[in-house]
């Protein structure tokens, strides 16, 4: 679910003593230096940039702000390690960042959600040529054309968008404030696609669609006959040792300690803004985006991911395979170097850069968290950030683009 919103002022409790102390004290506090190395030639050839640690620091400097309350970055790699964290991660104590902060990650969900469904091939229980309605008879709206599996985890489907804001309140801040804790069923979700058009023939074009990752949520447990938080423990977490990364259950708003508390701006009746806080939220979005982990957990899951252990090599193939179509309608590769063409796999994206760098990774967004993790495929850097915007209108978005440019030398894409 992304919102929108304006902030027309800094939040009050920028004023407080605690957070101007947290402000002399330095806009960023590493909690290691950048290791001198040289620079490293991805697999591309490409040469990534040195880690400079004054570039790092002034990435997610000047926090907290009316638009940005905390920050953290986390990379490593054999091409060089640094952390920092910027701001305050609870406005009423002026307590900081904590450097292993759980964090709700959004849309990284997806991730988790596709290495499932391509597990599920590896053994033969899924077809991703078949369609999806094979497996789900009755699940997507009648009338829809045939959409294989596949097509669903590469966002190549063409299904309607279905969600919009006016279908959960009207996108606004005071909304979602208000309506934190409410929840919606996966089916609910799917439903809101009955009587819209598809977007374009299956297979034709690729846009981003979190429609795609209801539904193959809906496959994982149907196929398992789990659920889907079970088979995320039993195939990936648990075998990798992830223990701060989980699906919470559908009533459980709860985010674990340590964690940066998430607030978003909200109009008084006097026209001032003042924050709410909203770390507490309903994790509807499931497989599509409701999981939490940490950035050491997510380092962890790339890291296998891309070393092949979680995927044999058919499936794995899958995984960096970008399909020859043009992007529709979809802000998801607009910085690419071949921009207007398909930039998502079936579970990650690519991003490269005029100089040649390459980058693979996926971002994610819930209200009072952005994040995203990203690395070379060689796994030369690897980058993990969040940031805690108090707004719902991307304004958070130069942060990731300083963090992009410092940590790769190029634009990581917009959040979804």
């Amino acid at each position: 679910m992304n919102c929108s919103a304006v902030v027309t002022r800094c939040l009050a409790a920028v004023a407080s003593g605690a957070v101007l102390a947290a402000l002399a004290a330095g806009t960023a506090a590493p909690a290691s230096a950048a290791t001198p190395v040289p620079a490293s030639a991805t697999a591309t050839g490409a040469s990534l940039p040195r880690l400079d640690p004054a570039e790092l620091r002034a990435a997610i400097g000047g926090l907290p702000n009316a638009d940005v309350t905390g920050a953290l970055l986390r990379i490593t790699g054999r091409a060089g390690h640094w952390s920092g964290t910027a701001g305050v991660g609870d406005l009423d104590t002026g307590q900081g960042v904590p450097p292993d902060a759980h964090i709700r990650i959004g849309s990284i969900s997806k991730v988790f959600t596709a290495t499932i469904v391509l597990q599920l091939a590896a053994e033969h229980r899924i077809d991703l040529d078949k369609p999806v309605q094979q497996y789900l008879p009755g699940v997507l709206p009648a009338g829809l054309p045939s959409v294989t599996v596949g097509r669903l985890l590469n966002h190549t489907s063409g299904l309607p968008r279905g969600a919009t804001s006016a279908d959960f309140g009207d996108g606004s801040p005071e909304w979602f404030a208000a309506n934190r804790l409410k929840s919606f069923t996966p089916q609910q979700v799917i439903d809101l696609m009955a009587g819209q058009p598809m977007q374009f023939a299956p297979g034709t074009a690729q846009q981003y669609n979190g429609m795609n990752y209801y539904v193959a949520g809906l496959l994982i447990e149907k196929i398992t006959g789990s659920t889907f938080a079970h088979e995320v423990r039993s195939r990936i977490t648990g075998p990798l040792g992830l223990h701060d990364t989980y699906a919470p259950e559908a009533d459980d708003p709860r985010l674990p300690a340590p964690h940066s508390h998430g607030y978003l701006a909200v109009a008084s009746s006097d026209g001032t803004t003042h924050p709410v806080d909203v770390t507490e939220q309903s994790p509807w979005p499931w497989a599509e985006g409701g999981m939490i982990s940490t950035p050491a957990d997510l380092d962890r899951f790339m890291t296998a991911l891309f070393r092949g252990r979680l995927l044999p090599p058919a499936q794995q193939a899958e995984l960096f395979t970008v399909p020859d179509v043009p992007s529709f309608r979809s802000s998801q590769c607009r910085t690419e170097a071949d921009a207007g063409r398909a930039c998502m796999t079936m579970g990650i994206m690519r991003v490269k850069a005029s100089d040649g760098v390459v980058v693979w990774g996926k971002t994610g967004s819930r209200p009072g968290y952005t994040s995203g993790v990203f690395a070379t495929r060689d796994l030369s850097r690897k980058v993990v950030y969040s940031v805690n915007p108090t707004n719902l209108n991307g304004t958070e978005m130069r942060y990731i683009q300083q963090i992009a440019a410092a940590s790769f030398g190029t634009v990581v894409p917009a959040t979804n």
